[in-house]
């Protein structure tokens, strides 16, 4: 049978493949697509969109659980965990066939099947081959091997979203955000939670002192967090966890749970895809490309997203920025090169923690003389009105030009507040001339002016 041609082939149908895809072919471009898990990527169905409902009804859970304690409330609210995993599916159990229905209603070719590299234009799904001029790789990620002795299950974050009942017990491995947002939800829905990090610092590309406030918080609240915790092994049945640890010391631990979670990072979903094949080289952030996404190997091939080794973070958003520049490149528009500066990032955690720009240790070194703007804003209206027992900024401020390098906020709206901040470092505004910006209030927003 012959091979199927194309003009554009991407693997992957998250945000940077859809979004090359779709320019691609509304410019008249001969498109296929292909995915080996259900249509619509990370983000939508097993990541940011599912995860964020799941957040929402833990946040409003603990908001009104203080109100009760206070008396302001007659009854606390409390999770029903099934129902809420029933309401998270009426956003991700759709969203296979939406996607599907619209890319053949563009005109692209789907192809539901693990894509391999056959040659260095040339893949295989399944049976079927395709040649392509320009093949994307968005593949995403997964998560990162534990490489421990193992036996019996530990559960992705992935499967987590998708527990129809909530163990009593749980374990997460790793002190990334992955592990403190689903440490955060499982607490609030009335789970016991231990949270096991080999490093010194729970969240390390954040602010040390938002992060320890945050890590002093979650301690109170109940959540158990083990620093300078390696775990060496995980034994027993589902039910009935044992994980093994050993510290900075030598002292060796044992942690008993119903379930074991990995939230210890992920890597680029690149191991199935045979890129020897097509001389494609990688690194252990993704695929070695030029400023033009274009891999440094095979001039075919380009990756984006979190299959891709750039300067960006693995985020939505990087890989809807790096899906737009691609589509512009391989359309001749010649775009502006990638700027990943001043990239929000957020833990949603209970209360959440928001950063853009630099961290004060970097700004330090970059030779900034910088001046720290910090506080905690607890007494705050914004964060009283709502109870907010947790709530602190940092910005950071170059005395030479009096532009803002970066901005660190945790508290009630942090996540919306953090986007003026990235708004004012991106395009430059001043630290003077933000703090005379008439936001509404009272308002999140409103707040900055008192930051500055």
């Amino acid at each position: 049978m012959m091979a199927q041609r194309f003009d554009l082939f991407v693997i992957g149908t998250g945000s940077a493949g859809t979004t090359v895809a779709d320019q691609c072919r509304q410019a008249g471009w001969r498109v296929g697509i292909a995915d080996d898990l259900p249509f619509g990527g990370t983000c939508a169905q097993r990541g940011c969109d599912p995860k964020k409902v799941l957040v929402g009804a833990a946040e409003l859970a603990k908001t009104s659980q203080r109100f009760y304690r206070t008396h302001i409330l007659d009854a606390a609210g409390q999770i029903n965990w099934a129902q809420l995993i029933d309401f998270k599916r009426t956003f991700t159990d759709p969203v296979p066939q939406h996607m599907e229905s619209w890319l053949h209603s563009i005109g692209i070719t789907t192809f539901q099947g693990p894509a391999q590299f056959k040659g260095d234009q040339s893949l295989m799904i399944d049976e079927t081959e395709v040649e392509a001029e320009h093949i994307l790789i968005a593949t995403g990620s997964t998560p990162a091997p534990l490489n421990m002795p193992i036996s019996g299950k530990v559960y992705t974050s992935d499967e987590f979203l998708n527990w129809d009942t909530l163990p009593k017990r749980l374990i997460f491995i790793g002190g990334g955000y992955i592990s403190l947002e689903f440490a955060h939800i499982a607490h609030s829905a009335g789970a016991q939670v231990t949270i096991l990090q080999r490093g010194p610092q729970i969240l390390p590309g954040f602010d040390p002192q938002m992060v320890e406030r945050l890590r002093q918080y979650s301690m109170a609240k109940g959540i158990d967090i083990h620093l300078n915790t390696e775990v060496t092994s995980i034994e027993g049945i589902i039910g009935d966890q044992v994980v093994h640890t050993v510290d900075t010391f030598h002292n060796a631990q044992s942690f008993a749970a119903d379930r074991v979670v990995h939230g210890a990072g992920r890597i680029p979903n690149l191991s199935h895809l045979h890129l020897e094949h097509a001389h494609v080289p990688t690194t252990l952030r993704g695929v070695t490309v030029n400023t033009n996404l274009q891999s440094l190997g095979n001039a075919h091939v380009y990756a984006a997203g979190d299959a891709a080794d750039t300067p960006g973070l693995p985020l939505t958003p990087v890989a809807v920025m790096e899906g737009n520049f691609l589509a512009a490149h391989l359309l001749g528009n010649h775009p502006k090169p990638l700027d990943y500066s001043a990239i929000p990032t957020i833990v949603y955690t209970n209360p959440a923690l928001a950063r853009v720009g630099m961290l004060e240790e970097e700004a330090q070194a970059q030779g900034y003389s910088l001046q720290v703007l910090t506080a905690e804003t607890t007494s705050w209206y914004s964060s009283r009105r709502v109870l907010s027992p947790l709530s602190a900024f940092k910005v950071l401020v170059d005395r030479d030009t009096d532009k803002i390098v970066g901005a660190h906020v945790l508290g009630p709206h942090a996540e919306e507040v953090i986007n003026i901040f990235a708004l004012a470092i991106r395009s430059g505004i001043s630290r003077t001339e933000l703090r005379r910006m008439p936001f509404a209030y009272p308002t999140g927003a409103s707040d900055i002016a008192y930051m500055l």
